[in-house]
């Protein structure tokens, strides 16, 4: 049997008397939508966090494509493979949404300039940043400055910069917070097109993009996982019903 693109064995994680994460082991597998759901303060970002490299667990393992990367940088986490997107959009705001995605394409190709003017000029750069944006939609704004994007635009954009990377694991942390209904429709489709493609771990409280998307479903709550399953498994779980999704029988 194949090994799951991610791989977390036991992982715990503390700050003072409060629990983040409690003994937690899931996994997600090659080409899956994996939805992360529960309520606030559970601990999903705290976990994804740990999984990118920005805190290190107290305890446990965390394995991608069978290697294990608990103890490695964020750098090396993102050269193994993992992109993310963030709960607050982390772009360049100064810069045009060509020109981000020109950086990140540099960067995806290894080159390195010692100014930034010539990548912008590198046909090459601009063919491959254009097709980037072409993925998510966002190639007819290339010659527009992030800062003058809608902030739906704005997570598409990020979404564009963690995928110039071909991740094999795609963590996205909320990606429709804040998005107006047609932007949020929009990236559901954009992440749909995904599947098969990348292996995402997806946190989102938007529950109907939610059980649109995931092929499977975790439910955390207080850091521990009460459930696993598919969309029908996971709406049918009167647990789950109980402490997250409301119980109304």
């Amino acid at each position: 049997m194949t090994a799951p693109v991610l791989s977390l064995e036991n992982i715990s994680k503390t700050f003072g008397a409060l629990i983040a994460t409690s003994g937690l082991s899931l996994d997600v597998r090659a080409g899956e939508i994996h939805a992360l759901i529960g309520p606030n303060g559970a601990g999903k970002t705290t976990l994804i966090q740990q999984i990118y490299g920005a805190l290190s667990p107290d305890s446990g393992s965390i394995f991608l494509n069978g290697d294990d990367i608990t103890s490695l940088s964020v750098p090396a986490r993102v050269r193994k493979g993992i992109g993310r997107s963030f709960q607050i959009s982390n772009v360049l705001t100064g810069f045009s949404v060509l020109e981000n995605a020109i950086i990140a394409e540099q960067a995806r190709r290894g080159h390195c300039f010692s100014f930034l003017s010539p990548a912008f000029s590198d046909a090459s750069l601009i063919a491959g940043a254009e097709q980037l944006l072409d993925r998510v939609g966002l190639l007819a704004r290339a010659s527009q400055q992030v800062a003058a994007l809608a902030h739906g635009e704005r997570r598409m954009l990020e979404l564009a910069l963690a995928l110039a990377g071909q991740p094999s694991l795609l963590l996205l942390d909320e990606p429709m917070a804040g998005a107006g209904i047609e932007d949020s429709q929009h990236m559901t489709q954009i992440i749909d097109q995904l599947r098969g493609k990348v292996a995402i771990l997806l946190i989102e409280h938007d529950m109907d993009a939610v059980f649109r998307l995931a092929d499977r479903i975790t439910v955390l709550v207080e850091g521990q996982i009460i459930a696993v399953g598919t969309p029908d498994e996971i709406s049918q779980n009167q647990h789950v019903k109980a402490a997250y999704l409301g119980d109304d029988s």
